[in-house]
């Protein structure tokens, strides 16, 4: 089982000068995508009684997440303003006091027996308390002898201490088996170093596979035992979100399906089951993006 712990919240989509509300979230729309690919997938992070709440639980619902380990709060949903720009998001957030910000490591449940991997990421790690909630789980999972994996998805803006996050990620990415990073997370996380440089950087520290994503370009897969690429699909882009969320559940979702996704599993992992979690995540990402939205395929549109 997957066990995804991050942030949820409601994206206000602009739509004819309006904005709707559609449910998002980076670690959320992970667990929908996971959900809807086939694996077995739960979602811990608290979910306001709010009207928001129930939009939120209703696609993770669907999706055959459990839900069990997410508390119930009287505390808001945090929101997420998107501007589109040649359809690419970017976010203005208003989380002060909601339901997931104020997540503390004292709430966090014992870790399921069945827990085979961690999924954590996104502005979850930036914010406190809950930050501290999600590293103190990251923790408990590696010391478990589960693997955890890590999509920094990093938002500058929201950062307030820079310091005390540079030393979360670097707590983090010494536990971490898996990292996704972006050519952006890059830059910001080693201003010094080249773009080439930072896997290998990311490899010494601990990690056994890095994902690197670089848009319309594709994504490059890097192991001990190699580096791979991938070519993006061409398609008609809507809109850029949630590509990386779905991305991060096609590479999961294969290495599940391989035997991969255990730190064994990684350590002697094939190019072929890389290049077959590749193709799965950009074949998945694809039709993401084709479509407004975070709105990860069903495994049934990919047949």
């Amino acid at each position: 089982m997957i066990l995804c712990c991050g942030e949820s919240l409601i994206d206000m989509v602009p739509e004819n000068g309006m904005y709707r509300p559609l449910p998002g979230g980076s670690v959320y729309n992970t667990a929908i995508a996971l959900g809807r690919l086939g694996a077995q997938t739960s979602y811990l992070w608290p979910l306001s009684q709010d009207a928001f709440g129930d939009m939120l639980r209703g696609p993770l619902e669907e999706a055959g997440v459990d839900l069990s380990l997410s508390p119930s709060s009287h505390r808001p949903t945090t929101l997420a303003l998107v501007f589109l720009n040649n359809g690419n998001a970017t976010y203005s957030f208003y989380d002060d006091g909601t339901a997931g910000r104020m997540f503390e490591s004292a709430a966090l449940p014992a870790l399921p027996e069945e827990l085979g991997a961690l999924f954590i990421g996104g502005i979850s790690l930036i914010q406190d308390p809950c930050g501290g909630a999600v590293e103190e789980i990251a923790h408990r999972a590696s010391e478990s002898g589960k693997v955890v994996s890590v999509d920094l998805n990093i938002r500058p803006g929201l950062v307030n201490d820079e310091r005390a996050i540079r030393e979360r990620y670097s707590r983090l990415l010494h536990i971490a088996d898996i990292v996704k990073i972006s050519d952006e997370d890059a830059a910001w996380l080693f201003p010094d170093a080249a773009p080439g440089d930072t896997a290998a950087r990311l490899l010494d520290l601990g990690p056994k596979l890095i994902l690197r994503t670089h848009g319309s370009d594709g994504s490059t897969a890097i192991h001990a035992s190699g580096s791979f690429n991938h070519p993006a699909r061409k398609v008609e882009v809507a809109d850029t979100i949630g590509a990386g969320d779905t991305f991060n559940a096609g590479i999961l979702t294969s290495l599940a399906e391989t035997g991969s996704l255990s730190k064994d599993g990684l350590d002697a992992i094939t190019e072929e089951y890389i290049r077959a979690a590749l193709e799965l995540a950009a074949r998945a990402a694809a039709i993401t993006v084709s479509r407004p939205g975070a709105n990860p395929p069903w495994r049934r549109e990919l047949d």
